[in-house]
């Protein structure tokens, strides 16, 4: 006689949707339980004595109770609060919770300062606590750490940064049913020790000169020796305002993208390398001569305007040849301020236009307490005292030529 068998998937059917919620109502259930019990103890340690216990020990009565939630992961749960006639019912239960809705605050913050998106940190709670997060809940609880954040920006600058980079972001706002631009100023710095620091960020209707010379009254720095940013015009001209002694270093990356503005494509390579010969040679002098040879050879390339901007401007993007060489690949670029503006760009990206100018501001001042609280600025950048070793030398040799 042939017996037929019946694989075990087919004697054996679970219905895995069933069981799993089944579980979840015991152990939310248990947890209820638990936690009740506990209020009910807490309760009869401040009345010092049971419920209905009759003592001469007893310090207080019981008046009811009232009922309130508690997201657990288990689930929401509800407990039943004690109420107490002659003291406030307070309870370590209570002051965990309190514990617990503050930690959850600070990663809901951290989340959304990271980069993650509003609909992300939504999905993350709900996965997490079994609660799904609205966004209007996420930007009141942002708007509790403006007030840090503020304080945060307009904290005082203490020492001296030798090299300070400057750059902008234009983000876009909604006013009146119409996108406007609004400027976010930014400004980081290494300081007499080596290391980086964020010194400040601003809000400016735009980046002339007047938005500028507010950041740098904002910022107040001193012992700069070299500014480090791009030719904005505004900018530019403030820094001569406000520092006419200090050096500028115009970055040369700025300065290659304008030179390849009026450069054909097919001859983009070829310009390419020769800005960056100049760039990689062994002094400033040398600099100066490479700079005159591809001047020549751009005009007989009949790359008369790109030949122009090389011969007015390439002064300019030299001033890190007067520092340390050791620092020379650092200080003549605005990359060190540059990733971290593109990290700024990647987070407003997500928001889109802002509803005005201060919340595009409290996002980036947001984003860049973020970075300042991480590994970012505890590596040394650069070794100062060559700086200070060849001011000295040169000090030395001005009093000598006396």
């Amino acid at each position: 006689m042939e017996e037929h068998c019946t694989p075990k998937a087919q004697i054996i059917q679970l219905n895995e949707t069933a069981v799993r919620d089944h579980l979840g109502e015991m152990v939310r259930s248990t947890v209820e339980e638990t936690l009740n019990r506990m209020l009910d103890a807490e309760a009869d340690r401040l009345c010092t004595a049971e419920k209905y216990q009759r003592n001469d020990a007893r310090t207080d009565t019981r008046a009811g109770h009232y009922q309130r939630k508690l997201q657990t992961k288990a689930g929401e749960v509800t407990l039943n609060m004690p109420k107490l006639r002659r003291q406030t019912f307070e309870t370590a239960i209570i002051e965990r919770y309190r514990r617990r809705e503050a930690s959850v605050e600070e990663a809901l913050i951290e989340m959304y300062l990271a980069g993650v998106s509003v609909r992300r940190v939504e999905d993350i709670t709900e996965t997490l606590w079994g609660t799904k997060v609205s966004p209007g809940t996420i930007s009141n609880l942002n708007k509790k750490v403006y007030a840090k954040i503020e304080e945060w920006r307009n904290r005082p600058i203490k020492g001296e940064f030798p090299y300070v980079y400057l750059d902008g972001i234009v983000l876009k706002r909604s006013w009146g049913g119409e996108v406007t631009n609004v400027s976010v100023l930014v400004a980081i710095g290494v300081n007499d020790q080596g290391y980086r620091k964020i010194l400040g960020v601003c809000e400016g209707a735009k980046e002339d000169k007047a938005g500028w010379s507010s950041f740098l009254r904002h910022l107040g720095l001193t012992g700069v020796r070299l500014f480090i940013t791009d030719a904005c015009m505004g900018l530019v001209e403030s820094l001569a305002e406000f520092y006419p002694k200090t050096k500028w270093q115009r970055c040369t990356v700025h300065f290659y993208r304008n030179v390849f503005s009026v450069v054909p494509a097919k001859r983009m390579a070829e310009v390419a390398a020769m800005l960056k010969a100049i760039h990689a040679s062994e002094d400033k002098k040398a600099a100066l001569e490479k700079a005159e040879a591809v001047f020549a050879k751009l005009e007989a390339m009949k790359l008369k305007e790109a030949a122009k901007k090389v011969q007015e401007s390439i002064t300019e993007t030299l001033s890190y040849y007067d520092f340390p060489r050791e620092h020379r690949i650092r200080i003549r670029t605005n990359n060190a301020l540059e990733r971290i503006m593109k990290e700024i760009r990647r987070r407003t990206k997500v928001v889109g236009a802002f509803p005005d100018g201060n919340s595009a501001l409290m996002l980036c001042a947001a984003r860049l307490r973020h970075i300042a609280g991480t590994q970012w600025g505890t590596k040394r950048y650069l070794n100062i005292d060559l700086l200070r070793e060849q001011e000295l030398n040169q000090q030395l040799e001005e009093a000598e030529a006396i």
